[in-house]
């Protein structure tokens, strides 16, 4: 039985890539076949592999970015990638099920690969090893902490993920596991992390596992192990430290420039002057379909050369924190592309945007929403002219305009519907999906030139400065935390980096830079919670904006498939739910 196994998971691997091993039937295999190759026969095992990424890549980036308050949507979807923004989770949800499907599709065939040819002299098989080993251990943290809750909350009792490596022998009389621990399975990746670090051996490009790449993860697992900022674990912090210290130290990785990494989203992860990216799911064109720029991660966040839907927006409250220090001068600037209308000239159209909130009509507050007004002179003042609808009558409104800041262009204004006041932006008429202003995001499209082309970076060396900067904070070791932090901030924010940390500040300021950094890269929603934070979205969009999401609420976590939990029953297993 074990051999055939073996022989089915290399068949799978030949369905998603080409190799230098010949292809056959997979009723050819042999492990005789395969041990007279080792090194060819585990490309094809590690090349399936890598290909699952793909799909898994997708998954991961909605669940983690949808779910944080970098985003809006401009209406309500009927596709299952809602209950993310919405936290209206269903169990069966067909994304979750296809990121559960991929992760555990890697974390079998990189198994059967390790039970197939262990460990020995060579260092072209351990290489390989460790890249499979690196794959499994990612595969259980980034599924744990999707459906295990947050690593300060009792990781010892908590639920984690099954610890399955491997499709079991006797398939007639199967019995798995139900999920292990939140510790458990931190456990069980820090362990395979490790042990691709000590196999790995070469000087990989950012498409494929290295020693490096095991060093970042593990970093941000002991990160995520790090407590909170009230109740930190120094011991785990250390961990993380020491981590991202390997990385840095070893000098393969440099920080982009700030003009390069203004363009960053336009490299491949292995364009020779792409010097920040650890590791990255690597696509290429030939791959990239027209479905693609339409449906792949990009495309629901821009349109660009006609392709992509365009329906996604960087948010208000994101756009705020990103304007904070001056409108336009952070280089993370480069990533939001804001669409405006233009005249038969191709001119723009001077306007006022701001945001306020929305009322029900006995005056409690429903929401918000954007108010973008035409601007009027007049008497040497500037006015913003807006219509409001009242008692289901259109009534036009004259504010006048409070100069806040010059050179940002900011003003103040009373919004005659509350008489309260208001701080926006003089800029340009913006296309309006819906009602929303159309903030395209584009970090996540035009590589290599191509409109939605896009390889999800999984590790870059800026997080390992963040990750330093938050675990000396916690440690209390506030000269370190200032040093690291700047290293990031003073790229996008060139003379404006901090001059000082205390027990104060420190929290704020390195997670507003994390938000900043880190943006429409899939962790947002994780840090919030596992600092043991809240999530607010208290902006525009249909995602129930007055709702609020502490670290404690369960939604904070992901249903398990329910196809999975019928899939276990069907063999008289169980796996358990979590609690709704």
């Amino acid at each position: 039985m074990k051999n055939k196994l073996f022989l089915y998971t290399a068949f799978l691997a030949t369905a998603f890539t080409s190799c230098d091993l010949e292809r056959l039937p997979y009723d050819k295999y042999t492990e005789e076949s395969i041990m007279a190759d080792k090194e060819a026969a585990m490309n094809i095992l590690l090349n399936g592999a890598y290909g699952q990424l793909r799909d898994w890549s997708d998954v991961m980036h909605r669940v983690g970015e949808y779910a944080g308050d970098n985003i809006m949507i401009r209406g309500t979807s009927t596709d299952a990638f809602y209950s993310f923004i919405s936290y209206k989770h269903i169990p069966d949800n067909y994304r979750l099920n296809t990121f559960w499907n991929n992760s555990y599709k890697i974390i079998s065939q990189t198994s059967d690969l390790m039970k197939l040819i262990p460990a020995e002299n060579d260092p072209k098989i351990n290489q390989k090893l460790g890249e499979a080993y690196y794959l499994r251990g990612t595969m259980y943290f980034y599924l744990c902490r999707a459906y295990g809750r947050p690593y300060a909350q009792s990781p010892q009792t908590n639920l984690g993920v099954p610890i399955v490596n491997g499709v079991p022998e006797d398939l007639n009389n199967m019995q798995l596991p139900d999920r292990s621990t939140v510790e458990t399975t931190y456990r069980q990746a820090i362990n395979d992390l490790r042990t691709a670090e000590s196999l790995m051996n070469e000087d990989r490009t950012a498409a494929y596992a290295t020693k490096y790449a095991a060093q970042a993860m593990l970093s941000r697992i002991y990160m995520y192990m790090s407590g909170t900022w009230e109740n930190p674990n120094t011991v785990y912090a250390d961990s993380s430290i020491y981590y991202a210290n390997q990385v840095i130290e070893s000098g393969k990785y440099k920080m982009l420039p700030r003009e390069t990494f203004m363009k960053s989203n336009t490299l491949a992860p292995d364009d020779p002057s792409q010097t920040e990216t650890i590791f990255a799911v690597k696509r290429v064109s030939s791959e990239f379909s027209g479905f693609d720029h339409y449906y792949g991660i990009g495309g629901m966040y821009a349109t660009i050369d006609g392709m992509g839907w365009g329906e996604m927006y960087a948010s208000h409250k994101y756009l705020t924190l990103l304007n904070k220090n001056g409108k336009g001068k952070d280089a993370r600037s480069a990533f939001i592309s804001p669409q405006y209308t233009l005249d038969e000239k191709g001119k723009k159209t001077p306007a006022f945007r701001f945001v306020v909130p929305t009322y029900e009509k006995n005056a409690k507050v429903s929401g918000y929403k954007y108010v973008q007004a035409s601007l009027l002179e007049e008497g040497g003042n500037l006015y913003a002219v807006y219509k409001e609808n009242i008692d289901d009558k259109e009534t036009e409104f004259k504010s006048k305009l409070t100069l806040v800041n010059a050179e940002d262009q900011t003003y103040s204004v009373i919004y005659e519907i509350d008489k309260k006041e208001y701080v926006g932006e003089k800029d340009y008429l913006m296309l309006l999906n819906r009602v929303y202003p159309m903030f395209y995001i584009t970090k996540c499209s035009l590589q290599d030139g191509e409109s939605h082309l896009h390889s999800p970076i999984i590790s870059r060396l800026a997080e390992m400065y963040l990750n330093l900067a938050e675990c000396y904070a916690k440690k209390g070791d506030y000269g370190n935390a200032l040093v690291n932090l700047n290293m990031v901030r003073e790229r996008s924010l060139p003379g404006m980096g901090y001059t000082s940390l205390n027990a104060t500040d420190a929290p704020e300021r390195i997670e507003e830079e994390r938000q900043l950094e880190m943006a429409f890269e899939a962790d947002r929603s994780y840090d919030v919670y596992r600092n043991g934070g809240t999530l607010t979205r208290h902006y525009p969009g249909p995602h129930g904006s007055l709702d609020e999401y502490p670290a404690s609420h369960p939604r904070v976590v992901q249903y398990i498939p329910q196809e999975q939990i019928n899939a276990y029953n069907s063999i008289g297993c169980v796996l358990t739910q979590n609690p709704d």
